[in-house]
């Protein structure tokens, strides 16, 4: 899976916001909030071939 960050789309706001946040996440099946996880990991870790086998 290829993972593709749109930077067009950028929005600055304050850390102490509510925000809608919560609502989102809680609006995705179980699966979509795994996946999304999952994008975050390689994102902040790196992708490495053998994780996949795990």
């Amino acid at each position: 899976m290829e993972i593709k960050v749109d930077r067009s789309a950028f929005s600055i706001g304050n850390l102490y916001d509510g925000g809608d946040e919560k609502e989102y996440w809680l609006s995705k099946s179980p699966q979509e909030r795994i996946e999304a996880i999952e994008i975050m990991r390689k994102i902040i870790y790196g992708y490495d071939s053998s994780t996949g086998r795990l």
